[in-house]
């Protein structure tokens, strides 16, 4: 138990939290803008394919991130054309979409690199001190540009929300899209910026899956777009409380990793307590938690 206590899980927790608060947060800036977006789990998917192949084409992490937010951008704003622009159900659409990133980066695998479940290595970052101790491993996850990327995200939503007018817009089409098309706002182009912004932080999720396992698998996004959703609703919608929720989340995930090969609880139990956790927190918070009002609603006279 004393590896529970350690800087080792420590930096397991972190590191395993970076898909999950991505994906969360992409999930506030869509749904506080008023979509439903189920398809988090496709756009983790499709980024993490997307920064493996720019990366395996240029030899370079960096660009492969910017390739992985340019492809998890592109996945949310058809989304958003889907389901703002032509109204057509968000929930269909999102299970759509992640049919669609399943299937397609498999078969792209297979077409590119004639695997069904893997594709070539790629090179990391390696910033940091070497070594196996749980203080390198946490100097490496802290100094991770992913990383980075994911705390200033989660620092600098609440501001664009409360103090910028882009932000304040996303969350008027949220609350009530009739009321703020009736002044004058664009409700269709607000929701689709907020999900490109939604997008770009999302894909960081999945980038950061790809780059730490040094190449793309198939369905590694593994559920966690899912359990994502659950931590924004847990958290009521708001972005710092969702990452804090994420944590628990890897918190669980870390455990299971770390007490694997113990013998006095079976593995898959182990490997059970997100899902369980993600179970229960739903149904602690249904009912508690409150969504935005206008989630899922159009206006009735959005200027195109």
């Amino acid at each position: 138990m004393s590896q529970l206590l350690s800087l080792t899980f420590v930096a397991e927790t972190i590191r395993l939290s970076i898909p999950y608060a991505c994906a969360a947060l992409a999930g506030v800036w869509s749904e506080r803008c008023g979509v439903v977006h189920i398809a988090l789990e496709g756009v983790l998917l499709s980024s993490a394919f997307g920064a493996v192949v720019v990366t395996l084409a240029t030899g370079s992490p960096v660009v492969g991130i910017l390739g992985g937010v340019l492809v998890g951008t592109a996945l949310s704003l058809v989304h958003g054309v889907l389901s703002a622009r032509f109204r057509i159900d968000a929930i269909v659409s999102g299970i759509a979409l992640n049919l669609l990133a399943a299937s397609g980066t498999r078969f792209l695998l297979r077409a590119w690199y004639d695997s069904a479940s893997n594709s070539p290595p790629i090179p990391g970052f390696q910033l940091g001190p070497t070594g196996p101790s749980g203080a390198a491993m946490l100097a490496r996850t802290l100094l991770d540009p992913v990383t980075v990327l994911a705390v200033v995200a989660v620092a600098l939503t609440p501001w664009v929300f409360g103090k910028t007018r882009f932000g304040l817009r996303v969350r008027a089409v949220g609350e009530d899209p009739v009321a703020a098309a009736s002044v004058g706002i664009n409700v269709v182009r607000v929701r689709l910026a907020a999900l490109c912004v939604s997008g770009a932080i999302g894909a960081l999720g999945g980038i950061h899956l790809a780059l730490d396992q040094h190449r793309f698998e198939s369905g590694m996004s593994g559920g966690r777009g899912f359990i994502a959703l659950a931590a924004v609703i847990l958290a009521g919608w708001r972005s710092v409380r969702a990452a804090l929720a994420c944590l628990v989340f890897a918190a669980l995930e870390a455990t299971q990793i770390l007490l694997q090969g113990q013998r006095w609880l079976p593995p898959e139990v182990l490997q059970m307590l997100p899902y369980v956790a993600t179970l229960v927190i739903l149904a602690v918070a249904a009912g508690k938690a409150r969504a935005p009002a206008g989630l899922g609603k159009h206006a009735t006279d959005d200027r195109t």
